[in-house]
């Protein structure tokens, strides 16, 4: 075992370090582009899922939730640059696997799937386009599951069922669906192999508010029978619903990590862009947060957050270090 992994064994935090599927360390993603430029998309993020849990990470829009995910299972381009360990731990509690340095014949083998199922964010891109919804379903049975072919059709069903996919367009063509079946019909694929760990990226994107609720529902009764989620949202509605914890990224970084019943609670987030994205919400004060996120080939030396803060001071040009899971040199007070 290298040191890099010893190392990311010790930093799990107390209480989870028996339990804990999923440890990663220092994930930081790069992406090298032309003229020598960087885009600095994550910047060491930390975070733990132990089984029967729910992690939201929210956050806006390119802030670097969806290249975090990716970067777990190998799937970012060649132009990435990927530092950390992220450890999952085997089968039956064997050894763990650092997915951050694991083969592409590793990833696509034993974990894409098995260990780890991927509600992808663009779910049209990842279905094949000459093949119908049932004929993806029972080559995932076939694949994950080895049932014998007289059962395919049946398990094939049973996913569309769990997933809310209509069983009238399942010999439909990916172009003959909506984008919000096309979401549907990828959480089902997601759920076939009933991975341990269960990343959803966007999984209730194009859905009516009944259907986001009941595919919330869905992943909820995944983690409950003891497997992990790690869901990717800007939802948080669909968060609050189902998170055990949220940690919220902004410009590439993990500014908090706090429980679901406190950062959703009257006590409320600690990070003040955390506490803008609640306020931001039409149910609550609704107002947004003023200006526009940082470029990430510009990130400033210290905290990329303080132009648009009300609580900046000089002492937000260094970069603040994470205290009781708050990266912020001015931390809200709890809500009365």
């Amino acid at each position: 075992m290298t040191g890099n992994v010893l190392r990311a064994l010790e930093a799990v935090t107390a209480e989870r370090a028996g339990t804990a599927l999923l440890s990663v360390r220092g994930l930081t993603v790069r992406f090298r582009l032309s003229g020598g430029r960087t885009v600095d998309a994550v910047s060491d993020a930390d975070l733990d899922l132990v089984p029967g849990e729910c992690l939201a990470l929210v956050g806006e829009s390119g802030c670097g939730k969806s290249v975090l995910a990716s970067a777990l299972l190998g799937l970012l381009p060649a132009n990435a640059e990927t530092t950390g360990t992220a450890l999952l731990t085997g089968p039956d509690g064997t050894g763990p696997t650092d997915l951050l340095a694991a083969g592409e014949k590793t990833l696509a083998r034993t974990v894409r799937g098995r260990r780890v199922g991927l509600v992808p964010q663009s779910p049209a891109a990842h279905l094949t386009p000459v093949r119908t919804v049932r004929a993806h379903l029972e080559e995932t049975v076939r694949a994950l599951t080895g049932v014998p072919r007289r059962e395919r059709r049946a398990r094939a069903e049973e996913a569309a069922e769990r997933a809310a996919f209509p069983a009238t367009h399942l010999d439909r063509h990916p172009h003959e669906l909506s984008g919000g079946l096309a979401q549907r019909a990828a959480t089902a694929l997601a759920l076939i192999g009933d991975a341990r760990l269960l990343l959803a990226d966007e999984p209730t994107t194009g859905l009516d508010r009944d259907l986001v609720d009941r595919t919330a529902d869905e992943l909820r009764r995944h983690v409950d029978e003891g497997r992990a989620l790690l869901l990717i949202t800007h939802d948080l509605a669909a968060a609050e619903r189902i998170a055990d914890r949220v940690a919220v990224m902004y410009a590439g970084r993990i500014v908090e990590t706090a429980p679901a019943h406190r950062f959703f609670g009257p006590a409320g987030p600690r990070h003040p862009y955390a506490r803008g994205l609640l306020d931001a919400l039409p149910e609550r004060a609704f107002t947004p947060i003023p200006g526009m996120p940082p470029e990430l080939t510009a990130l400033p030396d210290g905290c990329a957050f303080a132009p648009r803060c009300p609580r900046a001071t000089d002492l937000c040009g260094t970069r603040p270090e994470p205290r009781a899971a708050v990266a912020c040199h001015h931390p809200e007070h709890p809500r009365a």
